[in-house]
């Protein structure tokens, strides 16, 4: 069902704010060619194409998608194809859910140096999680880890943490697989796993220090004041119960791994008089209530903007036995080694796009016919088309 409001409405209505934002450095150049391209798509400025169906004869035009992983309209399609690829390679155990979150006091870094600071905590959330599992005292065997970026909290606020999955357990040297120890009930100690992750959050960004001004594209200048003041706070690591079943896991996938960090659904009015955005939000201070909040026009955009990710960033990452690398000859050693469970496959949240069905008689016949730029088909595209479509239904 669309949404009767949408974050590209807002975008196209506030475009020259957006730009003169950009001028006085409240937004870079690569967040406005983000926001430009989620303000185009499927309308007319990216172009289109008329599909053709050879069964019945109906013609249908489509403008173009953007195709930003920012998009909230952009993401089912990539979604479901990314589930179906990570059922394959599910093994036959528990997993973990493990949460690490950067302290706010590194939110000024993070919108100064995003690619450091977020490639930073993934390799700390991984280096924390391999010497607890390597550890014999906690495991003793090698495991693995899907990581998902989130920078965003619920009223669009700056809150980069990583959602991780974690299998109940690891390859040893031997490459025998060794259950974790813990009867089920948790993965690691999680104070234990708060200090560690904060020591070694801290020596990964100490490789990319330089005294004074950065000007290197790895380089950052780390303020003493800042290092003290995430020494004296607790970091946080949340772990969850482990999931029910491996059905859950999928499903926890489709929840996370392409989330963006507002929904069209969400955005409730948009009122053009007061230059207002209302959107829904859950307060989990509150039990997960549903509340709303009314913000400045530009102050949404400005809040979506900080979660707009550095070019080519990979916000999805696998690690361990599951990493690109090592996860092919891992996962058939594991399934050799461990009982076989039937895997649910997930049902989609919502039915992915079809380019190929015919709306008209639901076959899969459409074929392209034409495609068209930002000044829109020519004309008489009908009848030419039309013309076409029924010499390929007579032949």
């Amino acid at each position: 069902m669309q949404s009767a409001y949408e974050l590209a409405h807002i975008l196209r209505e506030q475009w020259d704010s957006i730009e003169q934002s950009v001028k006085n450095k409240t937004l870079n150049t690569w967040q406005l060619r983000t926001l430009s391209a989620l303000s185009k798509c499927r309308t007319a400025a990216l172009g289109g194409h008329v599909d053709g169906c050879t069964s019945c004869g109906s013609l249908r035009i489509s403008y173009n998608s953007c195709r930003n992983r920012h998009c909230p309209k952009c993401q089912g399609n990539e979604r479901e194809a990314w589930i179906q690829a990570r059922e394959k390679e599910l093994l036959p155990v528990a997993y973990f859910h493990v949460v690490f979150t950067l302290p706010s006091e590194l939110n000024s870094l993070c919108m100064q140096y995003p690619k450091i600071m977020y490639a930073s905590l993934f390799d700390a959330a991984w280096d924390t999680i391999n010497t607890f599992s390597k550890d014999e005292k906690h495991l003793g065997a090698t495991t693995g880890m899907i990581s998902i970026l989130h920078t965003w909290g619920q009223q669009l606020t700056l809150h980069p943490h990583l959602h991780c999955i974690i299998p109940a357990g690891g390859l040893t040297k031997q490459k025998q697989w060794k259950h974790c120890k813990t009867k089920g009930n948790y993965l690691f100690p999680v104070k234990a796993l708060s200090v560690v992750y904060r020591a070694k959050y801290i020596h990964h960004l100490r490789k990319h220090v330089v005294q004074h001004n950065a000007t290197a594209e790895n380089k950052i200048v780390l303020p003493q004041i800042i290092i003290d003041a995430c020494f004296k706070k607790q970091w946080v690591v949340f772990a969850k119960k482990p999931f029910s079943g491996v059905s859950s896991v999928v499903e926890y996938l489709g929840r996370y791994t392409h989330k963006v960090a507002i929904s069209n659904h969400r955005i409730l009015a948009i009122d053009k008089v007061n230059d207002t955005i209302t959107f829904k939000y859950k307060d989990y201070k509150e039990n997960g209530r549903k509340e709303e909040l009314t913000l400045n026009s530009m102050e949404f955009i400005r809040r979506f903007s900080l979660h707009i990710l550095p070019k080519a960033f990979v916000r999805i990452r696998h690690f361990g036995i599951l990493s690109s690398t090592s996860k092919t000859k891992a996962i058939d050693r594991i399934r050799k080694l461990l009982p076989k469970q039937k895997i649910k496959k997930s049902k989609p949240k919502a039915i992915p796009y079809n380019p190929l069905q015919c709306k008209c008689c639901k076959k899969e016949t459409m074929i392209l016919l034409m495609n068209f730029d930002q000044r829109g088909p020519p004309k008489q595209w009908h009848s030419r088309n039309k013309l076409i479509i029924q010499n390929l239904m007579m032949n």
